[in-house]
């Protein structure tokens, strides 16, 4: 079963996304906007952190999971 990993630091101001192992990561690419891809060794996307995310409230972070069948 697939697993991802939401984790909001409030201090630096990060929201950031695993769906692949954390420890997997080879690569990070800064794509624009705030928004940095982390990578594997394949060059696959297993995660992304997004800079300068501001919550008024830790409670403010909310999130929605939906699996879409083909």
């Amino acid at each position: 079963m697939a697993q991802v990993n939401v984790y909001y630091d409030r201090e630096g101001n990060t929201l950031i996304v695993w769906f692949g192992d954390p420890q997997d990561e080879v690569i990070c690419e800064e794509t624009g906007d705030d928004v940095i891809l982390m990578k594997d060794k394949t060059g696959h996307v297993i995660g992304f952190e997004k800079l300068n995310y501001l919550a008024s409230q830790a409670s403010d972070v909310r999130v929605a999971f939906e699996t879409v069948m083909p």
